[in-house]
């Protein structure tokens, strides 16, 4: 039986003598590992695009494809990955929690128009221009004209968002 799981999972292989099978293997466990800890991380992880969701989606990528080529210990990258959804999820439940984490783990809103007019102080830090505006109130509000808009957000995740005036 020993045999069979060492020819199958290469738990003891390096990425030097890992056979074809044993990454095959490694890649259908890896595959269902990680489907179980993006169902453990939550809806929000993988359908946000916080600079904070960003990392988790990198991260556990990165540290999990080296489990199925065997560059690092089978088991070890597995608790490496769970450590990060871990993570994650506490840094959110903080975040949720408290609004001075919330603002350090993801940021704030930032006001690039008011009153139809841009902020240009604002829009320079951030590196928005008055196109991307634009494109903003066509993406999202149907609109054609920046004076059609009473403020424009750039949010926590990077998107635009209008309020339309009255």
């Amino acid at each position: 039986m020993k045999e069979v799981l060492d020819f199958l999972f290469g738990l003891h292989a390096d990425s030097h003598s890992i056979t074809a099978v044993q990454m095959l293997v490694r890649a259908i466990l890896i595959f269902f590992a990680t489907l179980a800890l993006l169902r453990l991380s939550g809806k929000h992880t993988f359908g946000g695009s916080t600079a904070f969701d960003m990392v988790v989606k990198i991260m556990l990528g990165a540290v999990l494809s080296r489990a199925v080529v065997a560059a690092s210990p089978f088991w070890g990258t597995l608790l490496a990955g769970f450590a990060l959804v871990v993570l994650h999820r506490l840094l959110a439940w903080a975040s949720f929690r408290s609004e001075w984490i919330g603002q350090l783990v993801k940021g704030e809103a930032i006001q690039l128009l008011a009153h139809g007019q841009p902020l240009p102080d604002e829009l320079s830090k951030v590196s928005v221009s008055k196109n991307d505006l634009l494109e903003g109130l066509r993406e999202n509000s149907n609109l054609s004209s920046l004076d059609q808009a009473e403020a424009m957000y750039l949010e926590r995740n990077g998107t635009l968002s209008v309020v339309k005036k009255q």
